[in-house]
């Protein structure tokens, strides 16, 4: 058996943090599907958040036989878990300092967005939704934006963002994370739809949260048959 990896590197990601806070919560033993559907996520991408966290030593994964088919895996923390001292207070803390640390002029803004864009590629590399839309879906969600989708008459898919978790860094230098997190989206977009156009981006508020990511062709088509139109029956 391998050394367990450092369990706050584990919990520095969004995901793996809220996923085991969840278990924390639920205080039992939870299934790989009840949890995605809880977190609003593919249950691929959030079985490998979880072996993540097993391999950590935060989180035990115990099979248990089905009538039929293959054994169904429960997942529950760790009796000897240590999570460690808050490690999302130390991001959270470095975002503003670096966001405070950019002037938001034109040339720095564009390179803010070129890395952003070279991030949402490495990002989308460790996809493992099925379809392209799942994939796209599943980064956003991973990131803490809570997104919800629908598609409107014209043919726009439209995520709107219910949670920002870089409100703090946002408030320090809104154009340069808002540009930055644009950035991301279009990455994205080119390693899982280069087809789709990024036809909006709309930064709010962070703490009502609410911005919006509007996109066009590619993904929107995809699921124009799954998502009923704003304002068609339901």
């Amino acid at each position: 058996m391998g050394t367990p990896k450092p369990s706050g590197d584990a919990l520095a990601q969004p995901t793996r943090h809220r996923l085991f806070e969840l278990l924390g919560e639920l205080r039992r033993p939870a299934g790989t599907e009840d949890l995605a559907q809880r977190m609003g996520l593919h249950p691929n991408g959030v079985r490998v958040h979880l072996e993540r966290l097993r391999e950590a030593g935060l989180v035990e994964r115990e099979r248990t036989r089905q009538p039929r088919g293959r054994p169904r895996d429960m997942w529950s923390v760790a009796p000897h878990a240590r999570p460690g001292p808050e490690p999302q207070r130390a991001y959270a803390d470095l975002g503003r300092w670096l966001a405070r640390a950019i002037s938001p002029t034109a040339r720095s803004l564009r390179d803010v967005e070129a890395t952003g864009r070279e991030v949402g590629r490495a990002m989308a590399a460790g996809a493992e939704a099925g379809t392209a839309e799942e994939a796209m879906h599943d980064a956003v969600a991973s990131m803490g934006f809570a997104p919800t989708r629908r598609v409107e008459s014209a043919g726009v898919l439209t995520y709107t963002l219910c949670n920002c978790p870089y409100r703090e860094a946002v408030r320090e230098n809104q154009p340069v994370v808002c540009t930055l997190h644009r950035g991301i989206t279009r990455g994205l977009l080119d390693a899982i739809a280069p087809e789709t156009k990024l036809t909006g981006f709309v930064a709010r508020d962070p703490v009502a949260a609410g911005c919006l990511i509007e996109l066009s062709g590619g993904l929107a088509e995809q699921v124009a048959d799954a998502l009923p139109p704003t304002g068609a029956p339901g």
